[in-house]
């Protein structure tokens, strides 16, 4: 059976769609990698007309070790296989659990760190899984996991997001109805899908919770930012340079010299800056009279304040904006 066509959902998407909406909404910031990631998988799912062309069928990506490894030396297969999935309910499955994993470890580590770690773990995992099913063939003769399984799904990156999601926490958490310390979900989720649902891989979850073992134990002896992260950082920069850019074009910029200019009544502040009444200017403590427009500090009772107050009321703006460029210009 060729599984290359394009596929029309069955009802789950949309409330897949809905809840990842309704989650986005409630957040002040949006994590950009995660919702990346719901929409690579679900459109490589669907494939729409725009890239059914350019994508891979699912015969050509499925994770198989023998494949991989002696017969095509395939790397499309070994990186592509975790972005397909077999049917609606593996996606939507496989989708909220990235979603509820990949809100909080973004929201905590910054997109840059969370897309290295994700590349990391995706590379991790599968080839833990490779070395996992040769071992079985070299030194115990069992062949099914590296010649006869062939599987895909971000299920095995999924695992190692949860094992690094909980590897500091001293809470319980209920795994299909099992209360267990959050540390351990990730072996019991293992254990009770490998029961009770048919046809999972096995090797894939394991090498998923290894591969995030692996990957805390090198975070924790490793200082700074990683080469990954250093890569994801600068890519991200660069494409975010554009918008930078033109928002610092658009964006109003106010100049203005020692002082600035606002609005309301005179006002004495503890940071030794007084507004003048007149033309509404900020100027230093220090000073007795308005550097924009001339007039007297308020509180000294003088008739000049008077006189000078009311003359810089009725000048005009360019009168004002023309004193103000003697006292600074040149």
């Amino acid at each position: 059976m060729e599984w290359g066509r394009r596929r029309v959902s069955r009802g789950m998407l949309p409330l897949l769609a809905l809840h990842t909406a309704n989650e986005y909404y409630r957040l002040g910031w949006k994590p950009p990698v995660t919702a990346s990631l719901l929409a690579a998988n679900t459109l490589i799912y669907l494939r729409p007309s725009f890239v059914d062309s350019v994508l891979p069928t699912l015969n050509e990506v499925w994770f198989n070790p023998h494949l991989i490894v002696k017969v095509h030396k395939d790397l499309k297969r070994f990186l592509l296989s975790p972005f397909y999935h077999m049917d609606e309910a593996h996606l939507v499955y496989n989708m909220l659990s990235l979603l509820w994993k990949g809100i909080q470890l973004e929201t905590a580590m910054g997109s840059a760190e969370f897309a290295a770690m994700v590349a990391t773990l995706l590379g991790m995992s599968q080839g833990i899984t490779l070395l996992l099913a040769k071992s079985l063939l070299l030194f115990f003769d069992y062949d099914k996991f590296y010649f006869s399984e062939f599987s895909v799904g971000f299920s095995g990156v999924l695992f190692a997001m949860k094992v690094v999601l909980n590897s500091q926490s001293a809470d319980y958490t209920s795994v299909h109805g099992v209360v267990v310390p959050s540390r351990h979900a990730a072996w019991v989720e293992l254990i009770l899908i490998q029961m009770f649902v048919p046809g999972v891989s096995f090797l894939g979850h394991l090498g998923g919770i290894l591969a995030g073992i692996v990957y805390l134990r090198l975070k924790n002896t490793y200082f700074g930012s990683d080469p990954v992260t250093i890569v994801f950082k600068g890519l991200a920069d660069a494409l975010s340079w554009p918008l930078r850019f033109a928002r610092g074009l658009f964006q109003r910029r106010r100049i203005s010299g020692r002082g600035t200019v606002g609005r309301g009544q005179t006002r004495r502040s503890s940071s030794g800056v007084w507004r003048c009444e007149a033309c509404t200017y900020d100027n230093h403590g220090v000073l007795s009279v308005c550097e924009m427009c001339g007039t007297a500090r308020d509180g000294n009772g003088s008739s000049f304040h008077q006189w000078s107050s009311q003359q810089s009321q009725e000048l005009p703006l360019d009168e004002l904006r023309r004193r103000r460029l003697e006292r600074f210009g040149s």
